[in-house]
C-alpha cells in the first residue's frame, strides 16, 4: 500500500501538465496563524531549508510540495540520465525539465516566483507553486503549505487580508480528500487555536484533522503540554503530536534539521518520556504517510468515477469543436444541408433535440392557430361594437326619402360587412405570429441542433441572415393572401348560403307578418282587396298625415302609444319646427330624448341583428379555417421547400469558401485544450487501472 503515494502524485503531475484542477486529489493541508511553527514542521519533514524566511506574512501563495523517496538505483539512474550529483534534488512545475541540487537555490526560486506573481506588497495570491522534492530522507507525502492566518494588516497589506487569507484556507481545507495538519504553538491557550476552528468549519467532526502542537521547549516554566498531548483539553480524533522547532538562532547558525530532530528526541526522552515516542517529527512523518495512505485507498473508488465522467464529459466537448477543416467544400456543403434539414425537422417535430420547456417549433404553430388565433376569433362578439341605435339609423339610412315598407336588404349588407371587416385585425396577427416562430427556430437549431455552427461564427451569420430575409419576404406575400380571404368575404354576401337558409327565412316571416299586421289594423269598411293593393301607394291622405305604417312621425307617434312591454331605448327626436328668426343647421345633432321603440322598430332590429350574428358565425368559421392554410402554404411549407435551395445558391459560392469557414479566435485553443485535458484523464484512468491490477487497492 506504500506505493499509493507515489500514484497520486503520478496523477497529479498528469493534471498539472494540463493547468487543471478539475480533479480534487488526496494532499495533506497545512493550517496554522504566522509564526505558529508551519515552516518549520515542513522543513523537518523534508530534512532540508526549503522555505522563505522572515517577520511577517512570509508564505504568500500555496506551495504544494510533494515528497518523493527514491531508492539508491533510482537515484543512480536519474543521476546518469541528467548528469546530476548528489542524494536529493528538486523540480518546479514553472521551470520544466530543470533540476536544482542547490536547496538554497530552491527557496531563492520561492520566493522569487512569490514576488513575479503577488507583487512586493505583502500582498497573497491563490496561484500555486507547485515542488517535487526527490530524497532516500523523506516519506512520500503531498503537502500543501497555505498563508498563515493574521488578524491586522501591517504595512500596505490589503485591508482584507485576513478575509483573503481565510477563503484562500477554505478553498483547500474544504477538498473532501484533504487531510487538514492544523498547527498550534505549545505556547499559546488550545482553545483559542485559530487552525483548529477554522478545521471545526468544513470538518465538525474532526475525522480528517491531526492536531500539532509545536514549540514544546518554549512553553513557560513549571508548565507542560501533558494534558493537550493525551487529547483532555481538545480531543482530536486523528490524533495530536508534539514537535520541537528550531529557534531562529538555531537558522541563523544554519543548524542541520538532522541535528535539530536529535535534539528534539532527547528532549522528547527527559520532557516526556512516557510519550516520547509518539511525538517528534519522525512519527509525525510516519503518521501522515500512514494517514495519507489510508485515506487515498479510501477515496480510490470515487476518484476513479469522477474522472471516468470527466472523460465522458470532455470527449463529447471535443466532438463539439470538430475536428479540424480539410475539404472546406464539402463541410460547407454539408452544415448548410444538415442545418436546413434540422430547420424542417423542427418544425415538423422530428428534430433530435426537443424542448422541453416550452413549446416550440411546429407544436407553437399548431398553438398559434388552434389555441391562440382560434381563441381570438372566438372571443370577436358578432355584434360588438354595434347599438340597437346603429341598426335603426342604418335601416333608415337604407330607406333613403321614401318611408320603407319592409326591413331593407342594404342595411344588412353595410353592418355585417362592418362586422366581418374586425376579423382582419387578428388574422394578420395569427400571420405575424407564425413568422415570429419561424424566427425563433432558426436560434433554436443554432443552439440544440447544430453545434458545428458555432465554430463558424461568420457561415452562422450568414444563415441566420438568408432565412431571415426569405421569411422577411414571404411575410408580405402571406399578408396579401390573408388579406385577400377577408376581402372575398367582403366583396360577395352570400345570402343564399346553406347554413344562412333559417335566417332568411326568418326576414320573410318577418316581411310577411308586416303585412298581416297592417291589413288586421285597417277599418273594416275598407276592402281588403283595395287596401292591399293601396297599401304599396304609401296609404290614405289621413295615414300619411296621422301615422300609416310606412310613415316615419306615424311610427313615432304609434311607438309612444304601443309603449307598453316594449324596450326602452335612448334615440334622438328631430325638433317638429324651428324657431322664426333663427337659421337652422340641419346637420346639426338634436339633444337625445328617451323614448321607447315601437313594436316594428325593434321586431327590425332584431331580425338585422339575427341576420347578422347568423351571417358572422358562417364568415368565422370560413376565416377560421382558411387562414391557417393560407399561411402553412404562402410561408411555412414554402420556407421549407425553398429553404436548402436558397442557402446553397446564396453561401455555396468558391469565392465564400474561406470567410464562412473562418474559425472563431478562439474555438482552435479551445479544442486543443479539451484535446489535452482528454489525454490526461485518460491517462488517470489507466494509472488507477494499474492500481487494481497491481492489487494496491
Amino acid at each position: 500500500m506504500e506505493a499509493l503515494i507515489p500514484v497520486i502524485n503520478k496523477l497529479q503531475d498528469v493534471f498539472n501538465t494540463v493547468g487543471a484542477d478539475i480533479i480534487q486529489l488526496p494532499q495533506i493541508v497545512v493550517v496554522g496563524t504566522q509564526s505558529s511553527g508551519k515552516s518549520s514542521v515542513l522543513e523537518s519533514l523534508v530534512g532540508r531549508d526549503i522555505l522563505p524566511r522572515g517577520t511577517g506574512i512570509v508564505t504568500r501563495r500555496p506551495l504544494i510540495l510533494q515528497l518523493v523517496h527514491i531508492d539508491s538505483e533510482d537515484r543512480r539512474k536519474t543521476s546518469e540520465e541528467n548528469g546530476i550529483e548528489g542524494d536529493e534534488w528538486g523540480k518546479f512545475l514553472h521551470t520544466k525539465n530543470k533540476i536544482f541540487t542547490d536547496f538554497e537555490q530552491i527557496r531563492q526560486e520561492i520566493e522569487s516566483e512569490t514576488e513575479r506573481v503577488s507583487g512586493t506588497n505583502k500582498g497573497i495570491s491563490d496561484d500555486p507553486i507547485h515542488l517535487k522534492v526527490f530524497s532516500p530522507h523523506v516519506v512520500n507525502l503531498t503537502l500543501v503549505d497555505l498563508p498563515g492566518i493574521t488578524k491586522v494588516p501591517v504595512g500596505d497589506q490589503p485591508k482584507d487580508i485576513e478575509l483573503q487569507i481565510k477563503d484562500l484556507i477554505i478553498k483547500y481545507i474544504s477538498n473532501p480528500n484533504s487531510i487538514i495538519l492544523a498547527v498550534t504553538a505549545a505556547n499559546t491557550d488550545m482553545a483559542t487555536s485559530e487552525a483548529l476552528k477554522v478545521a471545526r468549519e468544513v470538518d465538525p467532526d474532526g475525522r480528517r484533522t491531526l492536531a500539532v502542537i509545536t514549540k514544546l521547549d518554549l512553553m513557560d516554566a513549571g508548565t507542560d503540554a501533558m494534558d493537550v498531548l493525551m487529547g483532555r483539553v481538545i480531543p482530536v480524533k486523528l490524533g495530536i503530536i508534539g514537535v520541537v522547532n528550531r529557534s531562529q538562532l538555531d537558522i541563523n547558525q544554519r543548524k542541520l534539521v538532522s541535528d535539530s530532530i536529535r535534539d528534539e528526541y532527547a528532549f522528547l526522552q527527559k520532557k516526556y518520556p512516557s510519550l516520547a515516542n509518539r511525538n517528534g517529527t519522525k512519527y509525525l512523518a510516519r503518521t501522515l504517510n500512514r494517514l495519507l495512505m489510508h485515506h487515498i485507498r479510501d477515496c480510490l473508488p470515487e476518484l476513479k468515477t469522477r474522472i471516468n465522467v470527466l472523460a465522458a464529459q470532455y470527449q463529447s466537448l471535443l466532438n463539439s469543436y470538430g475536428e479540424p477543416v480539410e475539404d472546406k467544400s464539402a463541410t460547407l456543403l454539408q452544415l448548410i444541408t444538415k442545418f436546413a434539414a434540422e430547420y424542417c425537422n423542427t418544425i415538423e417535430g422530428t428534430a433530435k433535440y426537443i424542448e422541453t420547456a416550452e413549446l416550440c417549433g411546429g407544436a407553437r404553430i399548431c398553438y398559434i392557430f388552434h389555441e391562440t388565433f382560434g381563441r381570438t376569433l372566438e372571443s370577436v362578439d358578432p355584434l360588438g361594437g354595434l347599438t340597437t341605435i346603429d341598426v335603426l339609423t342604418a335601416i333608415r339610412n337604407a330607406t333613403g326619402p321614401r318611408p320603407a315598407l319592409f326591413v331593407p336588404e342594404v342595411s344588412f349588407e353595410l353592418l355585417v360587412k362592418r362586422q366581418v371587416k374586425r376579423l382582419e385585425e387578428p388574422s394578420l396577427r395569427c400571420v405575424e405570429l407564425v413568422h415570429e416562430e419561424m424566427q425563433r427556430i432558426i436560434q433554436h437549431c443554432s443552439n440544440y441542433s447544430t453545434q458545428e455552427l458555432l465554430r463558424f461564427p461568420k457561415l452562422h451569420d450568414a444563415i441566420v441572415e438568408v432565412v431571415t430575409s426569405l421569411l422577411r419576404k414571404r411575410l408580405p406575400v402571406t399578408n396579401e393572401m390573408v388579406h385577400n380571404l377577408v376581402a372575398i368575404e367582403l366583396a360577395y354576401i352570400n345570402t343564399k348560403h346553406p347554413d344562412f337558409a333559417d335566417a332568411s327565412g326568418l326576414m320573410n316571416n318577418n316581411i310577411e307578418e308586416q303585412r298581416r299586421n297592417r291589413m288586421r289594423d285597417l277599418p273594416s269598411a275598407v276592402p281588403r282587396d283595395k287596401a292591399a293593393s293601396s297599401g304599396p301607394q304609401g296609404g290614405s291622405v289621413s295615414d300619411q298625415a296621422d301615422g300609416g305604417t310606412g310613415n316615419w312621425r306615424g311610427m313615432l307617434k304609434r311607438g309612444e302609444e304601443n309603449a307598453g312591454g316594449d324596450r326602452s331605448m335612448t334615440v334622438p327626436n328631430i325638433p317638429s319646427s324651428p324657431q322664426k328668426g333663427h337659421a337652422v343647421n340641419l346637420l346639426d345633432v338634436p339633444v337625445p330624448v328617451s323614448r321607447k321603440l315601437s313594436a316594428r322598430e325593434q321586431r327590425d332590429c332584431e331580425v338585422i341583428e339575427r341576420l347578422i350574428k347568423s351571417y358572422f358565425l358562417i364568415v368565422r368559421k370560413n376565416i377560421q379555417d382558411s387562414v391557417p392554410k393560407a399561411v402553412m402554404h404562402f410561408l411555412v411549407n414554402h420556407v421549407k421547400d425553398c429553404l436548402q435551395s436558397e442557402l446553397v445558391g446564396q453561401l455555396y459560392k468558391t469565392v465564400l469558401l474561406d470567410d464562412l469557414l473562418t474559425e472563431s479566435e478562439d474555438m482552435a485553443q479551445r479544442r486543443n485544450e479539451a484535446a489535452d485535458m482528454l489525454k490526461a484523464l485518460q491517462k488517470a484512468s489507466q494509472v488507477i487501472a494499474e492500481i487494481r491490477e497491481t492489487h494496491l487497492w
